[in-house]
């Protein structure tokens, strides 16, 4: 008696989820990182885009990956929460959540004031840094801070990699405000992000004062819109159902 034993081959698109699912056990793409484009992975792969599409559906139906407007299609990740209710760091934020955090300065130099940064410290001359954070070694933020030049005048590259801000500037502080809006994606900022240029990014504006309310720090930190949320707490509900704190945008 003979047996026959036929294989069954697999559909083509669920071969190329299962190489795709392989890339990302092996961690060659990351948690939160973009996927190659829809065009380049029918590239990679010789198949349609078509094919490719119902391949990384599958991959969706797992959570493995997930897609926004305006990004493609990337590794699944839990968004990094961050909470508006208190005055903390990105370092601060991130370790709350278990993830390494790391900074990498891109740029360091006393500069003229921006105009919109002169009108709030008051300073002709300020101590520019511009520095990526990095998350468990994958670009998280992209942040600019301006100091006035007297606060910022004994402080190296070395200083403003290692530490905060917070830590750094020789005045006890005080509260911050904070203004959040949606923006796209410049095409510095998609190259240092990662992300395609005009794809969403939430782009923070912080102004720290001293204890004794002036304002001694002003920072903007432009995020992936689809690695972060900010949270408040409200506590008390009125009659209203908006949010506190909107504004139209002009």
């Amino acid at each position: 008696m003979y047996t026959s034993i036929v294989q069954v081959r697999q559909p083509r698109y669920q071969r190329i989820a299962d190489e795709l699912r392989r890339r990302i056990d092996r961690g060659e793409y990351a948690s939160g990182r973009l996927l190659p484009s829809e065009a380049e992975l029918s590239g990679i792969f010789d198949a349609s885009r078509v094919t490719v599409r119902r391949a990384l559906e599958v991959l969706r139906d797992e959570g493995l990956v997930d897609s926004r407007q305006g990004f493609g299609w990337f590794v699944a990740t839990d968004p990094v929460r961050q909470n508006l209710a208190r005055l903390g760091t990105i370092e601060s934020q991130l370790a709350e959540e278990g993830i390494e955090s790391t900074r990498r300065v891109l740029d360091f130099r006393f500069t003229k004031a921006p105009a919109r940064v002169r009108q709030v410290l008051g300073a002709e001359t300020v101590l520019r840094v511009r520095r990526l954070n990095l998350a468990d070694g994958e670009p998280f933020a992209l942040v600019t801070v301006w100091c006035p030049e007297e606060l910022g005048a004994e402080l190296s590259r070395a200083d403003v990699e290692r530490s905060p801000f917070y830590e750094l500037i020789p005045v006890p502080l005080g509260g911050a405000v904070q203004t959040i809006g949606a923006a796209a994606a410049s095409a510095a900022e998609a190259e240092h992000l990662r992300v395609p240029v005009g794809s969403p990014v939430l782009r923070c504006e912080r102004i720290t004062c001293a204890a004794d309310g002036g304002p001694v720090l002003v920072s903007e930190h432009v995020f992936p819109a689809h690695l972060t949320e900010f949270v408040v707490d409200l506590p008390h509900a009125e009659a209203s159902i908006a949010p506190t704190g909107l504004r139209l945008v002009e």
